[in-house]
């Protein structure tokens, strides 16, 4: 089978390599439909820790194919969503109801083999049923929208609040549309591209802001003197440090985006203290992924906006290892 190996730092290549077959408990899964995400762009830049060599690819669906001894869930032709984080179940984390924090956490498409390929292999406890006519490039979203949630919960927007998003690629946009789903007053994206704020605008933010045009400033006008909750979802140091002061005098402020490991911002902890900012981090998807299986099966949110463009596994390599190109939210691969 075809599988798109990141071989060493900045070499990604498509390549031929055996076909997996299912052990116990595990499902083989026909890739449908995968997600680009800009962590697989940060692994690629060794920006993120990866196992070398793998197959990259953690935002998948597909379709069962084979099935390990064991399994009672799957019987094969099932369409599935994958959680490609793995926890032990016993580390002091897990045992807390922490399994995003495991000591030993292992990741599909990071640390194992994963979905930008034309089969995966996927544990049965991290396979979560979708409709038979559910469109496959709805159910790719299924593990971004589960760390938006995980980053929602974090949040804890209260009905009346006014958001601030930081960043309009496809977690912006989705965190667009849950805040207002959570009974955000106000919604304000802050991105650079026009087509982005634009998109924005059309999925309930009440504000669109170019952060060229003094952002912070233009933010607090918006709303009205700082953001109740801002949600950084660009993973860069700029709109870090923008976001801490967006925030409204005993606002919160999370972290979603993800910077390249080492890098270092400068804050003012005397800001922080007579602000009484909350600052917190929503990292991965602990107890989310059924969630966002439910809320994709069920057309809750506006998907197909976001699909920029799908390509085929041999376009991988390229697109991978390429900035974002200007316009595209979501690109997907179609095996």
């Amino acid at each position: 089978m075809r599988a798109a190996r990141l071989e060493a730092i900045r070499t990604l290549a498509l390549r031929e390599v055996a076909k997996p077959r299912p052990g116990p408990g595990e499902l083989l899964v026909r890739v449908e439909a995968v997600g680009i995400c800009g962590s697989d762009r940060h692994m690629f830049k060794g920006e993120y820790p990866t196992a070398l060599p793998v197959t990259l690819g953690h935002e998948f669906c597909g379709i069962v194919a084979e099935v390990g001894e064991g399994v009672s869930r799957f019987r094969g032709g099932e369409r599935v969503t994958g959680d490609p984080n793995i926890a032990c179940g016993w580390c002091a984390r897990c045992r807390e109801g922490r399994p995003n924090l495991c000591d030993k956490l292992t990741a599909i498409g990071v640390f194992r083999d994963g979905g930008f390929a034309d089969c995966v292999i996927v544990p049965e406890g991290q396979a979560y049923g979708l409709p038979g006519d559910l469109d496959p490039l709805h159910g790719a979203f299924c593990e971004p929208l589960a760390c938006c949630l995980h980053g929602l919960d974090v949040a804890r927007i209260q009905p009346g609040d006014s958001v601030a998003v930081l960043g309009g690629g496809v977690i912006g946009l989705l965190m667009v549309q849950l805040a207002a789903r959570a009974g955000a007053r106000r919604i304000a994206m802050v991105t650079r591209q026009p087509v982005r704020r634009a998109v924005a605008i059309s999925l309930g933010a009440t504000e669109a802001i170019d952060p060229a045009d003094e952002p912070v400033a233009a933010l607090r006008d918006a709303v009205g003197g700082g953001a109740d909750v801002v949600l950084e979802c660009a993973g860069v140091p700029e709109t870090f440090v923008q976001g801490l002061r967006m925030a409204r005098r005993g606002g919160a402020f999370v972290l979603f985006g993800v910077m390249p490991a080492g890098v270092a911002v400068p804050v003012v902890p005397f800001d922080l203290l007579v602000n009484e900012l909350r600052i917190e981090s929503a990292w991965l998807n602990p107890f989310t992924h059924q969630r966002a299986a439910d809320m994709v099966a069920a057309g809750t949110l506006e998907l197909d906006r976001l699909i920029s463009r799908t390509i085929g596994l041999d376009d991988v390599p390229g697109v991978v290892g390429a900035p974002a190109a200007a316009g595209d939210i979501k690109v997907i691969a179609v095996p």
